[in-house]
């Protein structure tokens, strides 16, 4: 899907001229709204319609199973300014090689607030905390990163109404044409070590089934782990499960 291109906006200014306090829209108004963008491939406007339903000022689109990538191929869609954009890649890449498979999974559709590091710079106004909420669409993780007013206190039940929505907007401009998601890139030998792990076999056991070598089996569970970002063969079998891979 076109829509699903990286959109890096420079940051609006003055803060008057921000979005106002949410809730402009019920969430039946909200949801046609969202269906109305989805058609149009118009994902910026739908993601901007969700944040002021919210009440934040700024949202980051993000792919999260691509943030330990260099660059900024994990950004979808924001209208945060690049240079924030870019320092924060750095943070993200950093948080996500910390997590472990499990972490990653008890955080779907719970907001985290963080804070954004020293050296970046924000409009008067804008608070330093951000929130971040992670969700899936099909196979990919992706997170939703919202800026806010300091005088605004993010209610957690909007806040997961925000992650079903988001997750059910993004799920309608995905089958228009997203890029292709990390899993795919694994190969049917990669795919076919990754399940024999997942059912408790040894490298010597899988090394039998397939009718390969011992050294060549480690070979591929060590790409495995690399494409998916994992550190262990218990790890790569939580993200299999988690990504319906087995």
């Amino acid at each position: 899907m076109d829509a699903l291109q990286t959109e890096i906006a420079i940051w609006p200014a003055p803060v008057a001229s921000l979005r106002g306090a949410g809730r402009a829209l019920s969430k039946e108004q909200l949801i046609r709204r969202l269906g109305e963008f989805a058609e149009r491939g118009n994902l910026s406007r739908g993601l901007a319609a969700l944040t002021d339903y919210v009440g934040a000022t700024h949202y980051l689109l993000a792919r999260y199973d691509l943030s330990q990538d260099e660059g900024l191929d994990f950004v979808v869609c924001s209208d945060w300014p690049f240079d924030v954009v870019k320092r924060l890649g750095k943070v993200l890449s950093q948080l996500h090689s910390k997590t472990n498979e499990m972490e990653k999974c008890l955080s779907v559709m719970q907001p985290v607030f963080m804070s954004l590091p020293d050296d970046i710079d924000v409009s008067r106004g804008i608070s330093r905390e951000y929130c971040a909420i992670t969700f899936n669409v099909g196979r990919t993780r992706l997170s939703l990163m919202l800026l806010f007013p300091q005088d605004v206190i993010l209610s957690q039940e909007s806040l997961r109404d925000i992650g079903l929505l988001t997750g059910y907007f993004a799920s309608f401009t995905k089958e228009r044409g997203a890029r292709t998601d990390r899993e795919f890139e694994l190969t049917e030998r990669e795919l076919e070590c990754l399940f024999w792990i997942a059912e408790g076999k040894t490298s010597d056991e899988i090394a039998v089934i397939l009718g390969i070598s011992r050294n060549t089996i480690n070979n591929y569970i060590t790409s495995v782990m690399r494409k998916t970002a994992t550190k262990t063969r218990s790890e790569a079998i939580a993200y299999a499960v988690r990504n319906n891979l087995v």
